[in-house]
Order: structure tokens, then sequence, then C-alpha cells
């Protein structure tokens, strides 16, 4: 259940610049530090920028939940995190410096540990939002048994912002594991998803696993005990751990040679795509080249292929694609939702921002 509140000194400025936005007719685009300015559609309407809106309201590291307001540096939460070894389990992706907590929560990704976390809409306990209204409101709470408002909270997640500009985020976080190990493995990539789903069905601390040309990445995370149990087990070649954390890294942020589209990927029509697929899903006919992360369950795909024969072959695969970058588009960025599914969305979107003010076209052109 929705709270008004009244809002703070620091947030009065943006009530005003809302209900301003509404007498004139106005779009607003809503951002942080811009760093998933790419991700999404084309964004639209004057800039709205929310790094001002900074600060950590509260952090209690017995409770694992903080709460910091949207504008405040992705970055400088999880270094306070890392002092109590702590930390965001779901591995918010960066891309590059000056991201902020709102901009994480809106694009709702996350990194190579969300198959073991869970996605970052798991991790999000309340919020405060302004919506297109003008009114300040309250979802959620800042204990993990608090379920009033959770669903709205998670709602929120991945929505690109065209809900309304959240305020402030509860997020809860959980402690470092105390041991971590990388193993390598020389596998062909129908043989790399083989082992994927039979570990998959053991008690095996695995936290992350990638593949890649030929070679299949697991971390392990956890109880010491544990964490090297599963290391004689499994066998495979240790990597050094700094070594490794700069590798999962480079996948998290997409600074990965993989990810980058060179000048000569683009006039060649490369797009990049995420695919979304049962982690069972075979290996797809498509022309390119490939990256596996979450078991399988995440399948990236470097490809000139047409657009629609991408989603088709996803679809078939019991999935979906996403298109993330490149320059020959010829389809939409996501997955266009069933006519019940968009309704809702539209449902949703009269009863957050009825004047259509924020970040119009983002999630979908039409919404």
């Amino acid at each position: 259940m929705a709270r008004t509140t009244r809002p703070l000194p620091a947030e009065r400025q943006l009530v005003e610049r809302v209900l301003d936005a509404w007498d004139r007719h106005e779009a607003l685009e809503l951002r942080g530090g811009g760093t998933k300015h790419f991700y999404g559609e084309a964004p639209r309407g004057a800039v709205l920028d929310l790094r001002p809106l900074r600060g950590v309201i509260d952090y209690e590291p017995t409770e694992l939940v903080v709460t910091a307001r949207c504008g405040e540096p992705l970055a400088e939460i999880e270094a306070l995190l890392a002092e109590q070894d702590q930390h965001l389990a779901f591995e918010p992706p960066h891309f590059a410096a000056g991201g902020t907590v709102g901009g994480m929560v809106a694009a709702g990704l996350a990194g190579p540990a969300r198959a073991a976390a869970g996605a970052l809409r798991d991790h999000v306990l309340g919020v405060r939002l302004l919506n297109g209204r003008g009114e300040i409101l309250r979802f959620g709470g800042q204990v993990m048994k608090n379920v009033a408002g959770y669903d709205v909270s998670r709602l929120l997640a991945g929505s690109l912002g065209i809900l309304g500009i959240m305020l402030e985020v509860s997020l809860k976080v959980l402690p470092l594991p105390a041991a971590v190990e990388t193993l390598g493995f020389e596998l062909p990539e129908a043989e790399a998803l083989q082992r994927l789903r039979a570990w998959a069905s053991r008690p095996l601390p695995v936290n992350a696993s990638a593949w890649h040309e030929g070679r299949l990445w697991v971390r392990l995370a956890g109880a010491q005990a544990a964490v090297r149990t599963a290391a004689a087990a499994l066998g495979g070649q240790r990597l050094d751990r700094d070594e490794a954390a700069l590798w999962w890294a480079a996948v998290r942020d997409h600074r990965h040679p993989f990810f980058r589209l060179d000048d000569e990927a683009l006039a060649a029509g490369t797009s990049l795509w995420r695919l979304s697929l049962p982690p069972a899903a075979p290996v797809l006919e498509l022309p390119g080249a490939g990256f596996i992360e979450w078991g399988g369950a995440q399948r990236w795909l470097r490809s000139s292929a047409p657009g629609e024969a991408v989603r088709q072959a996803a679809q078939r695969a019991g999935g979906h694609a996403t298109w993330v970058r490149g320059l020959a588009r010829d389809v939409g960025v996501f997955t266009p939702p069933s006519a019940v599914t968009m309704q809702l969305h539209r449902r949703l979107k009269d009863a957050f921002d009825p004047h259509r003010l924020f970040n119009p076209g983002r999630l979908f052109p039409d919404l």
C-alpha cells in the first residue's frame, strides 16, 4: 500500500519541476550518471539531472539493508558496503564510471552472479517515488520481512523510469563470501551447456559461469570448506584470484572484447543481442559469435542476422531477445509484449504517470 509523504527540502525542486512539466505538457528524460544511456529505446524530453539528489539515508550492517537517494553513486555504495565485508549480491553492472543507485534500479540489470543471487528486483525492499502528479509515495519498507507494497517496489526495477522518479531505494545486502575460486575448462559450447545443467542439479556453490570461444569459466563462492570440496570435485584449471576478479568485472561491465563493437563491426551491421532462454535450451543455429552466462539462461550474440530471425530463434527456444547496441536495427529494442501484457503496462502508466511526463517511449515506443 502506498503512503503519501512530505517532500524533503532537497526534493522540493524536483516536485516543482514535475508540476511545471505537467503545466507545459513537457516530457522529461530522467537521467543519473548516463552510464546506461544506450539501453532501451531512444530517450526523449528535457533532461532532468537526478545526480544532485545523493546521500545514504540509512545503513545498518546488522540488518543487511542500505537506503540511499537515487543520485548516490553506485561505486560509493559498494565501497561503503565493502568496509563491512558486505555487497550487492546481484553484482550490478557499471559499464562506465558515474552510475547511480536510481539508474541501477531503473535499468534492472544484474551481473554474472544473478543466477545464484537472484535478480535486482529480488533485492529491492522499498522505494520513495515521485509520481507524475507531483505526489511522493512510499512503497515497501526497510526490513526484509516487511511485505507491504513489496510487489510495487519490485515492479519499478527495470521500468526504465517510465513510472516516476525513485527518490530513495532500500536494498537488501549480503555478506561477502568467505571463499571464492574460479575454474577454467576447455569445452565446446554444447558440452559446456551439458556440464552446467548437470552441475545445477548438484549441491555445488556455483556463483557464476561464462562460456566463450571454447572456454568455460565457473566461479565458486561460499564457505571455505564448501568451495574447497567443490573445486576438488570439478577439477579444471584454477585461475589466480586477482586475475579472476578482473576478468569477471570485465564481463559484468562489458569491457571484455566480445562486447565491444568497433567501427568495422558496426559497418558490417553487427549488433549485440541479449537472449533470455531456459537453461536447458540447445545451441541456437544463428550466425555470429556467442557468449553464455547464468548456466545457459543468458546468451549474448554478436551477429548481423536480421532482428526478426534472432527474435524467432529465441522464441522457438522458449525465450526472448533484446537488442542491446549496434547501428543496423530493424526491430524494437525489447520483444513486443502480448496485447494483455501491454494493456497492463498502459494501466500502470496511467496510474503513476497519467500525463506521460517520464521517459516517454523508453521501454516501448508507444508507451
